[in-house]
């Protein structure tokens, strides 16, 4: 605020959403965004509100700022990634040691005739090999399909088929509750129905001996990279080619395929992450989740391109104890805690000796999403956990929108359950029916203007984008969810408008 002689947080946030453009180009020199080709134009509204057309003319392709020219730099020492299996093993990537290993992915994939425009599937567990795998799509110029490693076969067939994938990525399986939990069995049912598919790698994360495997079509993961090289070129991407199509359930219907490119999700993700949440390099991250749902590739793009270190974990916060969490923490020095409402609440039922065993002094911050707040959870998790003194950012928005609408900031005190307001540069309200303001009242969430994050449309499905979100008042998004902004102009998310049932933040038709 101070380099753009703001004078506080609510002149930055009249200034984001009243000046997109400056604002936006204001983020990507905050964030130090390297194009090959710089833009012409940041944003181009020739076609409305609803079909913006970002960084107009740039090159630029999302892994040269996550690792490419992280290299000769002292960031390329920085640790990158710490990952943690649920039975007590670890492992560590510097941001040098995961170029090195994306690059070897990259040719890989190329020498199996992957390339720009190829939807890969990535149905995997969390460890260091999906982030590997994640990066070197993007590197080839792919697009990434992520999909829940929980997901049965109707599920992946569905989004597989959708994407018309070319290959898969997946595992042998994972480990739950010290149990076994098979993927390739899954995986296999699912790609006889989906002919597309001519190349499914499979990464030996429980080493079991007896995977089936059909021949010309199933490689093991360290086969394929045996023998490449840990040097690769980057595909030199535009700015707005396709990076990503990630799932999500809808209100009705079948599951909406949301696009995302270069130079939408990872910025807008990474802004959230620099902005409201105050990570900066040197930080922590570990917010739970899969890379099936957004909140997966938000970590990998967010951290990476701030320069900071993600942690993820393979297994059940709470496995072999309720302390298990809390002592991740303590180990791999979490700044920044990503939890749900929900796994607040279990945890809440096993009392405060599990919490006070840990030390929890690198905590700076726990964001919270996924569902609602009650506020005797909420005040469990910011007295117990957080002895009173730091934040809980409560963080709410969508895959659609790559990321946050409303979240909490470390500057602004909070009432418990709330959130302090708009992420800078969403144009955000509450209407009612007519499509008014209201204020001390419950209406709908809704956006004015657009974002950089916004998604491109539906994979395959434009109408059905603009039926989502835009049909409802004039160039209004309506983001479906029911809000209210209080006395003290605090914001609350208070469940969906449409038709779903809401689980830990998994939205199921």
């Amino acid at each position: 605020m101070d380099r753009h002689d703001l004078a506080d947080l609510d002149a930055l946030q009249e200034r984001s959403t009243s000046d997109i453009g400056w604002f936006w180009e204001a983020v990507l020199d905050d964030l130090g965004i390297e194009f090959y080709r710089d833009y012409d134009e940041i944003v181009d509204l020739s076609e409305g509100i609803q079909r913006p057309t970002w960084c107009v003319g740039g090159k630029m392709n999302i892994v040269h700022n996550l690792l490419d020219k992280r290299q000769g730099t002292p960031v390329e020492d920085h640790t990158a990634l710490q990952w943690e299996g649920e039975e007590g093993s670890t492992r560590e990537l510097t941001y040098g040691e995961l170029h090195r290993r994306v690059c070897r992915c990259a040719n890989a994939l190329r020498h199996m005739g992957l390339g720009k425009g190829d939807r890969i599937g990535l149905y995997m567990p969390m460890t260091p090999e999906i982030v590997i795998a994640f990066l070197a799509i993007v590197k080839i110029g792919g697009v990434l399909l992520p999909l829940f490693s929980g997901y049965g076969v109707g599920a992946l067939v569905t989004r597989l088929q959708g994407a018309e994938a070319s290959a898969l990525i997946t595992a042998d399986g994972f480990a739950r509750r010290g149990r076994p939990i098979q993927m390739k069995e899954t995986a296999d049912k699912a790609v006889r129905r989906c002919p597309t598919v001519e190349h499914v790698i499979v990464h030996r994360h429980l080493e079991q001996n007896d995977t089936p495997m059909t021949a010309g079509r199933d490689h093991f993961w360290t086969d394929v990279m045996a023998g490449h090289d840990t040097e690769a070129r980057t595909t030199r991407t535009d700015a707005e080619d396709v990076v990503m199509i990630i799932y999500t359930s809808g209100t009705t219907g079948p599951p909406k395929g949301t696009v995302h490119t270069h130079c939408g999700f990872p910025i807008k993700g990474a802004q959230d992450m620099y902005h409201p949440m105050d990570l900066k390099p040197g930080g922590t991250m570990y917010w739970m989740s899969d890379m099936g749902w957004m909140m997966g590739p938000w970590l990998v793009f967010g951290t990476l391109t701030v320069g900071a270190t993600m942690v993820l974990y393979d297994g059940a916060p709470d496995y072999p104890d309720p302390g298990r969490l809390w002592r991740m923490v303590d180990d791999h020095e979490v700044t920044h805690l990503g939890v749900s409402p929900t796994l607040i609440r279990a945890l809440k039922t096993h009392g405060n000796a599990p919490v006070e065993a840990a030390d929890r002094s690198s905590l700076r911050a726990i964001g919270s999403t996924g569902s609602p707040w009650d506020p005797e959870s909420w005040r469990w998790c910011f007295e117990t956990v957080l002895d009173g003194e730091t934040p809980i950012l409560n963080y709410s928005g969508g895959t659609e929108i790559s990321g946050g609408i409303l979240c909490g900031n470390v500057l602004e005190p909070l009432k418990p359950a709330a959130f302090s307001g708009p992420v800078p540069g969403m144009d955000v309200d509450v209407v009612g029916p007519d499509g008014d303001p209201v204020r001390g009242e419950v209406g709908e969430l809704v956006l004015r203007a657009p974002w950089i994050g916004m998604t491109r449309g539906f994979w395959g499905d434009d109408d059905r984008y603009h039926e989502a979100y835009w049909n409802r008042f004039d160039d209004v998004w309506v983001h479906g969810d029911f809000a209210a902004i209080d006395e003290d102009g605090l914001w609350y998310i208070l469940g969906r408008s449409d038709d779903t049932i809401n689980v830990a933040g998994k939205r199921l038709g």
